[in-house]
C-alpha cells in the first residue's frame, strides 16, 4: 500500500510503513520503506533515523545519497558534503554516484559556495554526447549551476540537450503511456512495454505477457531522431564501436543510445 501511495499521498504512505514498523521493526526492508515514506513526506530527521538502521542491518550503501540529503533537510550541508567526500562513495554504482553528486552540489548551494556547486556536478558521469536514465537529471542539475554563476550560454547548451537526452530514452515528455486493451470479455488485458520499461534501470516482474516483459539497461538500444540533435552546438564526432557502447551523435549521424548505467567513463 505504501509503495501505491507514496507518489500521490507521501504522508499517508508514511503512516502506513509506521504501522509496519511496530511489526517488523528488525526486518531491514520495512525499516528501508520507513526511511523512503518519511523523506518523500519531508519528515527528513526520521527519514536520516531509518536510513542508518537500514544500513546497519542490511550492510548496505544504496541510500548513502538519500542519507546525506537528509542531513541537508534537516539544515546540516556541512555534514552533507562530509559524507559526499568521503571514500564509501567508491562503494556506489553510477546512478548513486550520479545521485550524490547532486545532493553534493546542492549543499554547495546552500552554503553559498556556487563555483563549488558546479565542480562537484563535473563528473564522469556527465558527458553532453550520451545518455543514461540519469542523464536528464544530471544535465538539469549543471545547466542550473552554471546559470547560478552567470554562464548562461553553456547552461543553454546542455539545458537543450535534456530534450535530446529524453527523446533518446523515452521519458520525460517522450514517455509512451501505459495502453490497456481489454478483450471481448473484459477479462483479459494486454499490456504494451513502456519506454521506462525498456530503458530503466531495473528489469520488471513480467506480466504473463511475454508483450510486457521489460528490458534491461544492458541489454536496451533505442534509436535517436538525428534531427532531434540539429540544435546542439557540440562538434566532437567520436568514432563509434557498436559492440561496446554507442554514443548520441550531436552532428546527426545516425545516433544511438546506450542504456548501461553501470559503465562508467
Amino acid at each position: 500500500m505504501a509503495g501505491r501511495l507514496i507518489d500521490i499521498n507521501p504522508q499517508l504512505a508514511y503512516e502506513h510503513t509506521i504501522a509496519a514498523s511496530r511489526r517488523g521493526g528488525r526486518v531491514a526492508v520495512v525499516r528501508e520503506a520507513v526511511g523512503l515514506a518519511a523523506y518523500a513526506a519531508g519528515e527528513f530527521a526520521e527519514a536520516l533515523r531509518e536510513f542508518r538502521t537500514h544500513r546497519r542491518i542490511s550492510g548496505n550503501n544504496l541510500h548513502l545519497p538519500l542519507i546525506a540529503d537528509s542531513e541537508r533537510g534537516i539544515g546540516r550541508p556541512e555534514k552533507a558534503l562530509e559524507i559526499a567526500h568521503s571514500d564509501v562513495i567508491e562503494t556506489l554504482d553510477a546512478n548513486g554516484k550520479v545521485e550524490m553528486a547532486m545532493v553534493a552540489s546542492g549543499a554547495q548551494n546552500d552554503l553559498g559556495n556556487l563555483e563549488a556547486a558546479v565542480t562537484e556536478l563535473e563528473i564522469p558521469q556527465l558527458e553532453l554526447n550520451r545518455a543514461f536514465s540519469y542523464s536528464p537529471r544530471l544535465f538539469s542539475a549543471y545547466a542550473d549551476a552554471l546559470e547560478n554563476v552567470g554562464r548562461t550560454e553553456e547552461a543553454a547548451t546542455w539545458r537543450n540537450q535534456i530534450a535530446v537526452a529524453e527523446e533518446a530514452l523515452g521519458t520525460g515528455q517522450f514517455e509512451e503511456p501505459e495502453i490497456i486493451d481489454f478483450g471481448e470479455d473484459d477479462e483479459t488485458d494486454v499490456r504494451r512495454p513502456r519506454a521506462r520499461d525498456i530503458v530503466g534501470s531495473e528489469a520488471r516482474e513480467d506480466d504473463e505477457s511475454e508483450e510486457a516483459t521489460a528490458l534491461s539497461d544492458e541489454d536496451a538500444v533505442t534509436e535517436i531522431d538525428a534531427e532531434s540533435l540539429e540544435s546542439s552546438t557540440d562538434e566532437s564526432n567520436p568514432e563509434l564501436d557498436d559492440e561496446d557502447e554507442t554514443i548520441i551523435n550531436v552532428n546527426g549521424a545516425d545516433p544511438v543510445i546506450d542504456q548501461d548505467e553501470n559503465d562508467e567513463k
